[in-house]
């Protein structure tokens, strides 16, 4: 162990921190710490190249999300374990989610998740408010698929409640956290892949769809036809004031439901 370890501590509006973490998680293969409004990265190595690509992305961004950086060099405590005490079970919905250094909860349907490579760790609002959902819109013997499925939570809650599941995402690490947390659990999951729902056999009685709004009007029409007649679409990742621009795109399904945490939406939609 070095002597002395790499901090890189970034601040923005509270929206964008998924957004953002989820950018530096697909070149940065680290564990990142959350706060609000704050994105923390440690590392042995020189960071200054995350630092160089968030500004890079930053130029490229329409709106302006106020990021300011401080990198420092301390002293190599552990600060695994500091990170590690930073992370705090949740409760949403049936669900308990809870890192591998924490005991299983009683009479809750345990996950175990460890917050490192994709996001997904059940404290964000998004997170949370489909967690919330699976819980009321899932049933036992259900075909259910995830799309973008991060860290997997939303599918391992879904196959945890009985059903049977398929996960995808676009991005290699996220499939490949995803695959690491079922092994976590001791679950097997029904079908994993590299890329969208347009590759989906389906249709499905649920389709989740936590991704943020923009991608959710992009593949909006793959979506609704993954969905059987009668069946679930739950949406979430969507800033509320982008919640119009997505119900135009759903409009021709009938709303079941609205969840609303800080300033995120999760949409519940029947076929």
């Amino acid at each position: 162990m070095n002597k002395t370890y790499h901090e890189l501590t970034l601040t923005l509006d509270e929206p964008y921190v998924d957004l953002i973490a989820d950018y530096i998680m697909n070149i940065y293969d680290e564990g990142l710490e959350f706060g609000t409004g704050k994105i923390v990265i440690r590392s042995e190595n020189d960071l200054n190249f995350v630092k160089d690509a968030l500004l890079s992305l930053e130029e490229h961004l329409e709106q302006d999300i106020h990021m300011h950086f401080t990198l420092k060099e301390k002293e190599n405590k552990d600060w695994i374990k500091t990170y590690q005490e930073s992370i705090q079970p949740v409760e949403a919905g049936k669900f308990y989610i809870f890192p591998s250094w924490y005991a299983p909860k009683e009479g809750c349907i345990n996950i175990k998740i460890d917050p490192a490579l994709a996001f997904g760790s059940g404290h964000h609002a998004t997170t949370s408010s489909c967690l919330e959902a699976v819980s009321k819109y899932v049933h036992k013997e259900d075909n259910v698929i995830d799309v973008g499925c991060g860290s997997g939570i939303l599918g391992l809650a879904a196959k945890k409640l009985g059903a049977t599941v398929s996960l995808c995402d676009t991005d290699p690490l996220s499939v490949k956290s995803c695959r690491e947390n079922f092994l976590l659990n001791k679950t097997p999951y029904d079908a994993l892949w590299e890329g969208s729902v347009d590759k989906a056999e389906g249709p499905y009685d649920v389709v989740i769809a936590n991704i943020i709004a923009d991608v959710l009007r992009f593949i909006a029409t793959d979506l609704k036809q993954s969905v059987k007649e009668e069946g679930y679409l739950i949406l979430s990742g969507i800033l509320d004031k982008k919640e119009m621009l997505v119900k135009t795109s759903f409009s021709e399904l009938t709303l079941e439901e609205r969840i609303l945490k800080d300033e995120w939406v999760t949409l519940v939609y029947k076929k």
